[in-house]
């Protein structure tokens, strides 16, 4: 067999079946094509021994000419048949052990082949007219393919019969016999008058001597039937074998008809070979009329086995998504997920709790169909796993689908409760999603889908938010991934989504800054009421937090209504003399830049005007809408400048109206003015601190305390009241996630640690016998919330990214200190036992073995302890008792004090050179690597600092318990809501929200065709289409290569008929049988 054929059974035809999970028939014996075959099965399987599919092949062959037969035979049956091969080359043939199953057809006859054609003929019919599985959605009838490889003259007639069922035939050309025959005839252009010539010529070039009547006829036949034959030879390549494969069945398929159901199992066929491009080119020319019904059966299967290019083929081709996405269809394709993955074990375990939750109070749940087969999960699993991903910065998902699924009604009215749950489970299944493009951009990005979850998410609306939420659902299932390569995998997918959200909304900031800060706030209907800023956050999006955009809008909201060049000393000296705020010394954005810069213009048609205009008036609400400026329109006139200036008919002129109590709120309610009084009153707190401790600690009662540790005691009362406050009563949030949230910050665990030891402090030192343990808490308590000033310095510039470095360097200080223990306890309790052998005291062995080793880290050595020729002479004893007496000091034992002067030689090399080189050096690769990106980390923490002081009262400690009382009064007794509890967020109604997001869509759109040029312009972009060229060149010049050798054999052919009638021409001029009075012609 020629090398080329064996490639296309080996690398072609089985790898093609095992893609599809086709069966191979063949005669099955060990001679010609079947044995190549069993031999093409056997090395893909040995090479292939992990495949979930198995490439089965099937020998039908007559019974009459397998040798040794009757060792088959066994009246009470037997699977698997013993069976000994041999190998033979005669009448008989002994079957092939790589094949799977054998039929085995008697037909009388023995010896003769072509015994079973008749039955496999039927056999392939009978499979060509069935369904693959039950028949259900999804399901095709069996594609059969006739593959000829050469054929002797009965082969004909099978060919022949195939064409008439209709079976679509595959010939491989160049193999000789019937396959080169009807190759040949195939490839000329004839009508069928004109082609029984040539049939009969080719019939008896490569038939001689058999009985051409008939074989004419069938060969007629076939060339009528020539749509479903198709021609393969060596010169397509084995690679594109499967295509060939399927081009056959396509081709067969084609009829005159436009009608779509009648190519629906080639269609079906395509997708499940991922042949997008044969379906775009033989299916979706544009002759055939696809309605939306007929493809939302294959686009539920390109879902499931994730080709995304079949799904943007569908939805191109006239797929309403809408329509087609109901809550039903979704369930069911979260039901169709593989197993072993982490979605899988996720929703398995919301499962199972939902099936024990229902157990001792069936009422409160949606029933769970325990009698179904497999596992059918709901959108209430769905919900709990989006639940346990997102956390609580998104409202549950699906909930106003399916109703709450957990009762919060109590117990007398479970039973309506349920019903009302049974009721609207048989409804909302057959509801059409709201968000479909969501929906599967969420079931994608569970499944780690990048090519599908990327094409959602195009398609999909707010890009910046989905993209944010992504991130932080690829994070969290990274995390509880178990295989390494996968997690990595969905950590790079979160970058590829953050970093398309940075895209999206730097094109956006560009294009308008203000709508981009108002972008950042606004509140997600699709993702749970969740702002930007906020998934973001819970994301750990920190590269995103670092963009320009959205620093800008965080110093904004940071200097609220004033000048961003207000010196910090002006703020200072106003903050201590608040009349100052009606003089120049402060300026305010809101009305001095609109007096001096003249009125201001907006659009009338934009968002600009209908949404509050600055991130302060977002912060300040509805309170700021009371005293917001006038709106005067103005005539219609012609610009000035029509390139700059928005035509007048749309612009209105904004009219300032500033008060004295507004320039009083702005000033008060910006952060950073909170920030700066909370810093000074700070520093006051710990110099009070200080004093008392230093100073003015006086006894325990009646003598103390004195009077500024009582107010002392008060400041940390009101500390203890702001920290009760942020925890508790911050946010519309349930109190145990305030309370969750409050303890995610590891600053407010130094706040509760220093709070805690001040209270534990205060009750030791109120009583005469805890006096001493009382002022030796507080003064360690001291250090604690002095320690607590790196956080109020995080946010300058400069300090900040130094103390990112800082926290990062604290680790290699762990690393290092515990090789430092393990040396100097090995040094330590090694020359205590040399030096001071009978000294039994705890706390002098204790100081000897820790304290002394590490003071000799620095320098310390008291070589009378040690060298032998430099102690002293003194009144010692090795008397254990008296030692521990203390009656006399120990002796130092100088038995071995050569081993002590060595071993502190080596304990002072370790310690001194290698331990502490190897600390600078952990430090300089730390400081290294965290140093390019400290400043990201600042940004990040930046954040959470502005947000903290947005929600601060205006006043410090001890003042700030003034703010308390005041908001007490106001949100208990007189009710007036919080606007700073939607801290950083925006209500958008209609239309404004939709205009939001047509803008928001619009800039994604313009970013991804940046993004696709860049792509197409790349070097690798470029390699591929120059290497497609390339490709497409070489298939030209082999063609070229072809005509030209065709050109060369007419040539031939021609000059051997010239010379021919040449010779003839002479011939008779010579023989004088023909008198002409004219000369034969000569060529010119």
């Amino acid at each position: 067999m020629k090398t080329w054929l064996k490639d296309i059974l080996r690398k072609g035809l089985v790898k093609a079946a095992q893609s599809t999970g086709a069966w191979i028939m063949t005669g099955g014996m060990q001679v010609g094509i079947g044995k190549y075959v069993g031999e093409a099965v056997r090395d893909h399987a040995t090479a292939n021994f992990n495949s979930r599919t198995k490439v089965v092949a099937m020998g039908i062959a007559p019974w009459g000419i397998v040798h040794n037969r009757q060792s088959l035979v066994n009246p009470k049956g037997s699977s698997p048949a013993m069976y000994y091969m041999e190998a033979l080359d005669g009448a008989t043939y002994s079957l092939d052990n790589n094949y799977s199953v054998y039929l085995l057809a008697d037909d009388g006859t023995n010896e003769q082949l072509g015994g079973e054609t008749s039955f496999r003929f039927r056999l392939e019919e009978h499979i060509s007219r069935q369904k693959t599985g039950a028949g259900g959605k999804g399901s095709i009838e069996i594609p059969v393919l006739c593959m000829v490889i050469a054929g002797e003259s009965k082969m004909l007639e099978r060919v022949y019969k195939a064409t008439r069922c209709p079976i679509p035939c595959l010939l491989v050309a160049g193999t000789g016999g019937v396959a080169d025959l009807l190759a040949e005839i195939l490839d000329e252009s004839l009508t069928m008058e004109s082609a029984r010539g040539l049939i009969e010529q080719k019939l008896k070039h490569h038939f001689p001597g058999e009985d051409l009547r008939k074989m004419v006829d069938m060969v007629e036949k076939i060339v009528e039937n020539r749509d479903l034959v198709t021609v393969y030879s060596n010169t397509d390549g084995t690679e594109d074998f499967e295509t060939v494969i399927l081009k056959a069945l396509v081709k067969a398929c084609k009829k005159q008809s436009s009608d779509a159901t009648e190519y629906l199992d080639e269609l079906k066929l395509a997708v499940a070979w991922n042949r997008e491009d044969i379906a775009k080119t033989e299916l979706f020319h544009g002759e055939i009329l696809w309605r939306a019904s007929d493809l939302e059966d294959t686009m539920t299967d390109a879902l499931v086995n994730d080709k995304p290019s079949f799904v943007k083929l569908f939805v191109d081709n006239g797929l309403n998504i809408v329509d087609y996405l109901t809550y039903g269809q979704l369930e069911e394709l979260y039901s169709s997920i593989l197993e072993n993955t982490v979605l899988c074990h996720l929703l398995q375990r919301k499962h199972e709790e939902r099936r024990e939750s229902n157990k001792p109070h069936p009422s409160e749940f949606i029933p769970v169909d325990n009698t179904s087969k497999g596992k059918e999960y709901k959108l209430y699993e769905v919900s709990k796993v989006l639940k346990e991903l997102l956390g609580d910065v998104c409202a549950p998902f699906y909930t106003q689908i399916i109703g709450n699924l957990k009762s919060s009604v109590s117990r007398r009215n479970s039973n309506n409760k349920s019903q009302q749950l049974a009721y609207g489970e048989l409804k909302y299944e057959t509801k059409k999603s709201t968000t479909p493009w969501i929906d599967l951009f969420i079931w994608a990005i569970l499944q780690n889908r990048d090519e599908m979850a990327s094409y959602f998410w195009e398609m999909g609306s707010e890009a910046v938010s989905s993209a944010l939420a992504a991130t932080k659902i690829l994070k969290e299932l990274s995390r509880l991934e178990s295989e390494a390569e996968e997690s990595m995998a969905m950590k790079d997918l979160a970058a590829k989504f953050e970093h398309l959200a940075i895209g999206v909304f730097n094109e956006c900031y560009r294009n308008s800054e203000n709508r981009a800060f108002k972008l950042l706030v606004r509140r997600s209907n699709v993702w749970g009421g969740a702002t930007c800023l906020q998934l973001a956050y819970e994301a750990d999006a920190r590269n995103f937090f670092a963009q320009d955009g959205v620093q800008s809008m965080l110093t904004e909201n940071w200097w609220g209504q004033m000048a961003h060049n207000t010196p910090v000393w002006a703020m200072v000296l106003t903050f201590f003399c608040p009349p100052l705020i009606y003089t120049d010394l402060i300026e305010f954005k809101s009305f001095d830049n609109e007096n001096v810069d003249g009125p201001q213009r907006v659009e009338m048609d934009s968002l600009d005007i209908d949404i509050k205009t600055t991130v302060a008036e977002i912060m300040e609400g509805e309170e700021y809408e009371k005293g917001k400026s006038e709106v005067i329109p103005l005539k219609t006139g012609k610009p000035e400048n029509s390139k700059t200036m928005i035509p007048e008919s749309e612009i209105i002129r904004v009219k300032p109206r500033p008060t004295w109590l507004r320039r009083w709120k702005q000033f008060w309610s910006a952060p950073v003015t909170a920030f700066l009084g909370n810093v000074v009153m700070y520093f006051a707190f710990l110099f009070l601190f200080s004093y008392v401790l230093l100073m003015d600690f006086k006894p325990a009662p009646p003598d103390g305390p004195s009077n500024s540790e009582i107010i002392l005691y008060f400041w940390i009362f009101t500390m203890v009241c702001e920290e009760i406050r942020q925890s508790f009563f911050v946010g519309s949030m349930p109190v145990t996630q305030k309370v969750k949230q409050y303890l995610q910050d590891s600053w407010n665990h130094v706040d509760i640690t220093a709070l805690m030891l001040f209270i534990i402090a205060l009750v030791c030192r109120m009583f005469e016998s805890s006096y001493e343990a009382g002022r030796t808490i507080l003064c360690f308590d001291f250090m604690v919330f002095t320690l607590r000033l790196i956080h109020i310095f995080a946010v300058n510039k400069q300090l900040g990214p130094k103390i990112i470095i800082v926290r990062k360097m604290m680790k290699d200080v762990f690393f290092f200190l515990f090789f430092l223990g393990v040396w100097l306890i090995a040094y330590g309790v090694a020359t205590e036992g040399l030096l001071h052998p009978s000294d039994m005291r705890l706390s002098w062995i204790l100081r000897r073995v820790f304290y002394r080793p590490y003071l000799q880290i620095f320098g310390q050595i008291p070589q009378e302890e040690i060298d032998a020729s430099k102690i002293l002479s003194s009144n010692c004893t090795d008397d254990p008792i008296a030692i521990l007496m203390e009656e006399a000091p120990p002796c130092t034992n100088t038995y071995a004090n050569w081993l002590v002067i060595l071993l502190l030689v080596v304990f002072l090399l370790v310690a001194n050179i290698l331990l502490l080189n190897l600390l600078i050096a952990m430090f300089s690769y730390t400081f290294s690597k965290v140093q390019g990106n400290s400043d990201i980390y600042w940004k990040f923490q930046r954040y959470n600092l502005i947000v903290e002081y947005h929600n601060r009262p205006a006043l410090a400690p001890p003042f700030i318990i003034i703010s308390h009382i005041h908001t007490f009064i106001k949100r208990k007794i007189r009710k007036v809501a919080s606007q700073k509890i939607r801290h950083f967020m925006l209500e958008l109604k209609e239309p404004l929200d939709s205009r939001m997001l047509t803008w928001e869509a619009v800039q994604k759109e313009n970013y991804l065709v940046n993004l696709a040029k860049q792509k197409r312009d790349s070097d690798t972009e470029r390699l591929r289409r120059t290497s497609q060229k390339v490709d497409i060149a070489l298939k030209n010049l082999n063609e070229i290569k072809e005509h030209d050798r065709r050109l060369k054999s007419l040539e031939n052919e021609v000059e051997y008929c010239a010379k021919a009638l040449s010779w003839i021409v002479d011939a008779l001029s010579e023989s004088q049988m023909v008198k002409t009075a004219k000369p034969p012609p000569v060529l010119q």
